[in-house]
């Protein structure tokens, strides 16, 4: 910064303009005191292929879930087939689970920070790698768990499994996020 009164070992820029709030002489305040539109026309409208898709993979997930193996559905299945291994089923959840607790970690953390360039350095970016292979470790020991019952047919049914998770997991809202118009700047 240049100019400015000394204070505490650094300077302070000062404003001596008379109509400084109003006129929209100095262009850096001025950039950052418009107001942006938060209108619903400047969010994003979702086409009918998209509702589609997300219905048909929501659709495939119930079905899986509700006919299982024809006999019986999937949630009686995983608790009570005796063909299921049990250890790698355990150890995929275990994986999931993390996943999940990372993901509700890094959304809560994300929404502590203050600058948009910081927002996806301090947590996500570091951790990505770490995820995804926990994602795909746990993908392959639901596999090796499962294929007693659904043989080749259980990598397409965890697949759609997952692609359901994914389409719900935007509309599981923690916090909504707002705009940070209202914030009173002191520079």
């Amino acid at each position: 910064m240049s100019g400015g009164t000394p204070v505490g070992g650094g300077y302070m820029r000062q404003r001596h303009s008379q109509g400084y709030a109003s006129s929209g002489d100095d262009l850096e305040d001025d950039a950052c005191s418009r107001s942006r539109p938060t209108s619903p026309t400047s969010m994003r409208k979702r086409t009918w292929i998209e509702i589609l898709e997300n219905f048909l993979w929501l659709a495939s997930a119930a079905f899986i879930i509700y006919y299982g193996d024809r006999h019986s559905n999937l949630i009686y299945l995983v608790w009570h087939d005796e063909r299921i291994r049990r250890m790698p089923l355990y150890l995929g959840m275990v994986g999931v689970g993390l996943n999940a607790l990372f993901f509700f970690y890094s959304s809560m953390s994300v929404g502590s920070v203050r600058r948009f360039d910081e927002k996806w350095e301090l947590t996500s970016i570091s951790a990505l790698p770490f995820v995804t292979l926990l994602g795909l470790v746990s993908f392959c020991l639901f596999s090796f768990a499962l294929w007693p019952i659904w043989s080749f047919l259980t990598l397409p049914l965890l697949f759609t499994l997952f692609m359901a998770c994914m389409v719900t997991f935007p509309y599981i809202l923690i916090g909504r996020f707002r705009p940070q118009d209202d914030i009173l700047r002191t520079d």
